[in-house]
């Protein structure tokens, strides 16, 4: 038993007159109930664990069905990351009785078996077990690494499904600007907290945790705001790969936008709150930085060369929410807007007081907009 625990290989032996795979495990308990943690070697995770088929009725499932729109992106992480990949526990119920033998010593430190004709089920992790099922075609060699499951004994649907309803209660996902600020591997995450960190007019005033600026914080801005603003400026998409040249045109255009933008001045300068800022201003806001992003693309790629000239007309606007030139473009009913169209629309009004051209969908968009606000 030693040795197997020491080369976390898995064993077939004989339990009850069947053959059973057998795991290194650790027993514990929880509501008075036994529960096991397991490792298991990721080649034999499609062979053994189950999850229940989509033409099932729900009401007789314990899980959700498989979204198969989520693998194809778990899978380029398992296959691009062999040496840093990180995945969380499988979650599983076994539909029979298992035996737990305990180390000499140790009475919940042992080796766990369990039937080989047992039903496994999935209570949490199906998406995970399928990614690693399509990963190991692409990279066999995956087949040697672990992965910890959490066993639980089946006591019927019933208590399958409450599990699942447990498991994925208090389940919350982290938000975009928390995920920005943590993700080493995504290169626009990269420019977006470098640009936080060091170029005005973010640095002190971005919020780097929350997905929201909350009314009376002294930031402005959110990580994710900046990330997304910089990547319409770059004609990027959230899986696109940033240069350093990149996030030289990033630097230099923010920074020019904020030596012509008088209001985030004042806001470094301490002349005007952040709250007040944000109450009056559209460029407070999410939408306004966006917009500015937009109109960025338009303005280098029709002025490579005399760009932040141009961009000197910017000082001329209006960005105050009481004007009327902002109603159903950043404004909608008197209220904020981030939708798409809206985005596109205020863009639109940078875009002509700098005298760019509109092109395209944008010009299509302001034709659609003008006819239906005379």
């Amino acid at each position: 038993m030693l040795s197997f625990a020491k080369n976390n290989k898995l064993n077939l032996i004989m339990f009850e007159n069947k053959y059973c795979y057998s795991f290194p495990a650790v027993r514990g308990q929880q509501a008075g109930r036994p529960f096991y943690i397991a490792t298991c070697p990721l080649r034999i995770i499609p062979k053994i664990f189950l999850f229940d088929e989509e033409e099932v009725p729900a009401e007789l499932r314990a899980q959700r069905t498989l979204n198969r729109t989520r693998l194809p992106e778990m899978v380029r992480y398992l296959v691009d990351n062999p040496k840093e990949y990180v995945f969380s526990s499988l979650t599983a119920s076994v539909g029979t009785e298992v035996r737990f033998i305990p180390h000499e010593g140790a009475h919940d430190l042992g080796v766990l078996q369990v039937p080989m004709d047992a039903e496994i089920l999935i209570n949490d992790g199906q998406h995970r077990r399928a990614a690693i099922e399509e990963a190991l075609k692409e990279m066999p060699e995956l087949g040697q690494d672990n992965i910890s499951v959490l066993f639980f004994v089946d006591e019927g649907l019933k208590r399958s499904q409450q599990m699942f309803a447990d498991l994925n209660k208090y389940a919350v996902k982290p938000s975009p600007s928390i995920s920005a600020l943590y993700d080493f591997r995504d290169s626009s995450a990269g420019v977006a907290r470098y640009l936080a960190t060091e170029i005005k007019p973010f640095v002190g005033f971005t919020e780097m945790e929350q997905s929201t600026v909350s009314p009376k914080s002294a930031k402005l801005f959110t990580l994710s705001s900046i990330k997304q603003a910089s990547q319409i400026l770059l004609s990027k998409n959230a899986k696109s790969h940033f240069e350093d040249g990149d996030l030289q045109i990033a630097v230099s255009f923010w920074q020019a936008c904020f030596g012509v933008i008088t209001e985030w001045q004042q806001v470094h300068n301490k002349e005007l709150s952040p709250a007040n800022f944000r109450q009056e201003y559209i460029h407070a806001h999410g939408i306004g930085l966006h917009a500015l992003g937009r109109m960025g693309k338009s303005l280098i790629a029709q002025h490579p060369k005399d760009w932040q000239h141009v961009l000197q007309k910017l000082s001329k606007i209006d960005w105050r929410k009481s004007n009327p030139i902002w109603d159903n473009r950043a404004l909608h009913h008197g209220k904020l807007s981030k939708a798409s169209s809206n985005i596109k629309l205020t863009a639109n009004i940078l875009r002509q007081a700098l005298d760019l051209q509109l092109e395209g969908d944008d010009k299509k968009l302001e034709e659609e907009f003008s006819s239906n606000h005379v």
